[in-house]
């Protein structure tokens, strides 16, 4: 197998890899990124982003991510198609083998920013309207604003959706919150939240069969799984909210993870992670804000840590 030295290898290529390639680059670490399964990561699946600081009249999510890619070369990072299959964290260089065994990276330094992927209901109209920008979506802090006085559904019956469908209450005229058993997983608060709002409609033991709309979605085809009832309901806008997944299954076994799969900090307010010179940024380690913003900052926190780790070892 062919073999690679570099000092700081990137594993991720959303808005944490591509900042963290900035910082490192202009450091000289001459960064190395893979960019994984899916480059730029989940705001290619973003058609505007508002809250992006420094853009005033909003951006596109692909065009954003080309726009930090293109930063990040500017300095001379390499960036590279493929993505990592296989780790070895047990001596130091960090061992990181790339396409299934095409290549292996000897890394001085490893950022992990492989980011989470947000689990959706699997509907052909789902995956439609998604893609093309029509009105679904699974971040409602990112896109609520665009609904703005209109009545939008939420799917979700956690935390997470409950926090959402309250957020999206404030903007919105009415929530329907879907919910596919008979009774709420989220916190009593959360519940007391929403079922004090009153411009949430709860429908318990409701299943989605079909997001309504060519172009933008225009209602949702519902049914009642104790019933088998089907009705539609009419609505702009249509949120998922039934978890993310972090991609990190190839850093099992060496990184302390917790039970989803989100990697722990060694030292909070640190990128470190519990293996020396291997540090994470992005959403593979926050379940609680998932933002750009929060992402690109985490992965300049990343590039700082592991040039201070490098200047240590003399590596650097």
């Amino acid at each position: 197998m062919e073999q690679e030295r570099v000092k700081c290898l990137i594993i991720g290529s959303g808005p944490a890899g591509y900042t963290a390639a900035i910082y490192a680059a202009r450091a000289d670490m001459k960064p190395v990124i893979y960019q994984g399964m899916q480059p730029g990561g989940q705001l290619m699946l973003t058609t505007d982003v508002d809250n992006f600081p420094g853009y005033a009249n909003g951006i596109g999510g692909p065009q954003m991510m080309t726009d930090l890619q293109k930063q990040a070369e500017r300095f001379g990072t390499d960036i590279r198609n493929g993505w990592v299959t296989k780790v070895d964290f047990s001596a130091t260089p960090h061992k990181v083998e790339v396409n299934d065994g095409e290549k292996e990276i000897l890394a001085d330094s490893v950022i992990i920013s492989t980011g989470a992927s947000a689990k959706w209901l699997g509907l052909e109209s789902e995956a439609r309207l998604r893609d093309n920008g029509g009105g679904v979506s699974a971040c409602a802090v990112c896109d609520g604003f665009f609904y703005k006085g209109k009545d939008v559904a939420i799917v979700g019956a956690g935390d997470t959706a409950a926090e959402e469908a309250t957020y999206l209450a404030k903007l919105c005229n009415k929530v329907y919150m879907i919910v596919r058993r008979d009774e709420f997983r989220a916190s009593k608060a959360m519940q007391h939240r929403v079922n004090n709002t009153e411009n949430i409609e709860v429908l318990f033991n409701t299943e989605t069969v079909e997001i309504l709309g060519d172009e933008g979605v225009t209602g949702a085809k519902l049914i009642n799984n104790k019933t088998k009832e089907e009705f539609t309901i009419d609505v702009s806008g249509f949120f998922v909210a039934i978890g993310h997944k972090p991609n990190t299954d190839v850093f099992k076994g060496w990184l302390d993870m917790d039970a989803t799969g989100y990697i722990n900090h060694a030292i909070p307010g640190t990128s470190k992670t519990n293996v020396e010179g291997v540090f994470v940024s992005g959403d593979a380690a926050d379940k609680v804000y998932r933002q750009a913003i929060t992402a690109a900052g985490t992965g300049c926190m990343a590039a700082l840590d592991a040039e201070r780790y490098l200047a240590e070892k003399g590596l650097h």
